[in-house]
């Protein structure tokens, strides 16, 4: 493992088996459900790409809380940031007109491109999703939204029927007027081909399309107009997309997909909105925004996770026009835009500009995913590496010629034996076939070269137990 010049402080909290008991009797038993390993980690400390158990075993984060911490725990200048402000205000809410909201608020809407000059600060991804789900009807007078199959875009009442992910939708009545088209999945689904993702590594499926011409994409759009034809009224009020699904493991779609699919949104009356909650922030190298990937600008922005290192903010960015959509009645909330919600975000931009982060993602994502791509060259059970900057999905299947899902109990069972060798990493995907692996992006390509060990450890160990 690299080595780190970070001691953490000993542990002298509660013991392992009274937290549990608590965890078992005080907190929610979905607690218990969701927590992800047969033998539980108990986190005591983080510091940058590192986390420390309660025992002092450190552990090499390359999930980062789902993609939340960005520049890595505790930074030094977000963590000075945070501490000034709480010497100086704690709370008030947006009724006052404070500074740090205000300078926030512009300093946020530079990384923008115009129009999307208008924000509005919420506490997480789904309310800032739900926002936008109200914005767009409002603004639109129009009700239905489409979203892709396999995507996330939250766990309230309303994004939960944005959301095309079965084990994150409970059975109960959600929002109505949501409709999901198919994913344009270039590796699992129906079309798909070697030069139609915006990755350093492509499928392993073959294609004979001409240069600058993409059969998957053009078969992905006629499958999007026919859903148009059939599911939706001729007028709907938007269109929910993620730039690299996250939940859905990492999936990406054909290169001109979301100018083709915008430009029919946009006839039917509807908004363009492109989630950020994962992407956003340098995560995907080559850009700040996801979108920008795709040479579109959305009608609005939705983000979380990232902005705040971890601290729970979001924020919708939207257009003047939009914007003024949503004065028809008075929309309030306690805690977005706080001062020190607001501390966190501008330290965090000032520190991915500062440390090259944005940079560093694409320099060492693209190290990662290319060493990955000669692994799943190398072994049958790995079926597709694909991704941008530190934003990575690596797809588990039981053969590569007929892309079946790699089966959970194979999957928990290399999960596990990764972070007993001391790495953290994500599931996800429609059958939880896909680890995920979006870390801190301050890792270094050391952190790569010991992850890549541990991994194709773990494979040899799987697979000499089959």
């Amino acid at each position: 493992m690299p080595p780190t010049n970070f001691k953490p402080d000993e542990y002298k909290g509660m013991s392992k088996e009274q937290l549990l008991a608590i965890r078992r009797k005080n907190c929610n038993p979905m607690t218990m459900k969701i927590t992800y390993y047969k033998k539980p980690v108990f986190i005591h400390q983080g510091y940058m790409q590192w986390m420390w158990d309660m025992d002092g075993r450190r552990y090499l984060d390359l999930f980062a809380g789902v993609a939340t911490v960005g520049v890595g725990h505790c930074h030094p200048k977000v963590t000075a940031a945070v501490v000034k402000q709480m010497k100086k205000l704690w709370h008030t809410t947006n009724i006052y007109v404070q500074p740090a909201l205000h300078e926030y608020c512009e300093k946020l809407a530079s990384h923008l491109p115009d129009p999307l000059k208008v924000v509005y600060l919420t506490n997480s991804g789904s309310e800032a999703n739900d926002l936008a789900m109200l914005m767009a009807r409002l603004h639109t007078g129009n009700f239905d939204i489409i979203t892709f199959r396999g995507s996330y875009h939250g766990g309230s009442m309303q994004t939960m029927g944005l959301t095309s992910n079965s084990p994150y939708k409970y059975p109960i009545a959600t929002s109505s007027g949501c409709v999901n088209a198919m994913c344009p999945d270039v590796f699992r689904g129906p079309w798909g081909g070697s030069h139609c993702r915006d990755s350093p590594v492509q499928t392993i499926r073959e294609c004979s399309c001409a240069q600058g011409y993409c059969m998957a994409n053009e078969k992905y759009i006629g499958d999007l107009k026919e859903t148009f034809a059939t599911s939706l009224p001729s007028r709907i009020a938007g269109f929910f997309g993620e730039p690299i699904q996250g939940m859905g493991g990492a999936v990406q779609y054909p290169k001109n997909y979301f100018k083709e699919a915008y430009k029919l949104v946009r006839e039917r009356g509807g908004v363009c909105i492109a989630d950020e909650v994962q992407t956003g922030f340098g995560r995907t190298g080559t850009h700040f925004w996801g979108f920008q990937g795709y040479d579109v600008i959305p009608d609005m922005v939705t983000m979380a996770k990232g902005i705040g290192n971890g601290f729970p903010m979001g924020a919708v960015v939207t257009t003047p026009e939009i914007a003024e959509s949503f004065v028809k009645a008075y929309h309030f909330n306690t805690f977005g835009g706080n001062p020190m919600a607001c501390a966190v975000g501008s330290s965090v931009l000032d520190v991915i500009k500062e440390d090259g982060t944005q940079q560093n993602s694409l320099k060492v994502g693209t190290y990662l995913m290319t060493e990955m791509a000669k692994l799943r060259d190398k072994y049958e059970i790995i079926g597709d590496v694909r991704g941008k900057g530190l934003q990575i999905g690596v797809e588990m299947v039981k053969d590569k010629a007929s892309r079946t899902p790699l089966p959970p109990a194979a999957m928990s069972g290399i999960f596990e034996d990764i972070k007993d060798m001391g790495v953290l990493i994500g599931k996800g995907g429609v059958y939880g076939q896909t680890f995920r692996v979006q870390p801190p992006m301050c890792i270094t390509k050391e952190d790569v070269d010991f992850f890549l060990a541990v991994f194709e450890k773990a494979i040899h160990n799987y697979m000499a137990t089959k």
